[in-house]
């Protein structure tokens, strides 16, 4: 068993206010969170869903990774991004998706094998586990040179 640990400070009010968030690893030191950033467009300011989605690209790949080299296909390079989001649902906000795309280089392998190593990845990683309630979608899934 492995414990992560994130830190967190708000001052204000909700809409107004203004906040923070520390991982133990020291990768994130006081990165600045707002309001304004889960419901606008930022470049300067993170929001938990932007963190969300960091995780979930990276839980990804590794997942995808390990099912390829199960197949006896290691990867050479995967690229993923997910796309999560934060909308109104049911009286409130909520994150409603995440939405994964990936691209990959992975010698002896064809499309459809991908295809179908990609689907597992994006249903089984812990993160997307984790997400239980939270709508899936594997956007695509490109096999590279």
């Amino acid at each position: 068993m492995r414990n992560s640990r994130a830190d967190a400070t708000w001052e204000g009010d909700l809409a107004h206010g203004k906040g923070s968030v520390s991982t133990a690893s020291g990768v994130l030191k006081s990165a600045p969170v707002s309001w304004a950033a889960r419901t606008e467009p930022s470049q300067t300011v993170t929001s938990p869903e932007e963190l969300l989605a960091a995780a979930h690209a990276s839980c990804y790949t590794m997942a995808l990774s390990h099912t390829l080299t199960e197949k006896g296909h290691p990867p050479t390079r995967l690229n993923a991004s997910a796309v999560v989001t934060f909308d109104r649902a049911d009286g409130g906000w909520k994150v409603t998706t995440s939405k994964i795309s990936v691209r990959g280089t992975v010698p002896g392998i064809d499309q459809a094998t991908f295809a179908e190593a990609a689907n597992a990845a994006a249903q089984g990683c812990p993160v997307s586990k984790a997400l239980a309630g939270v709508q899936i979608t594997l956007e695509s899934a490109t096999l590279e040179g």
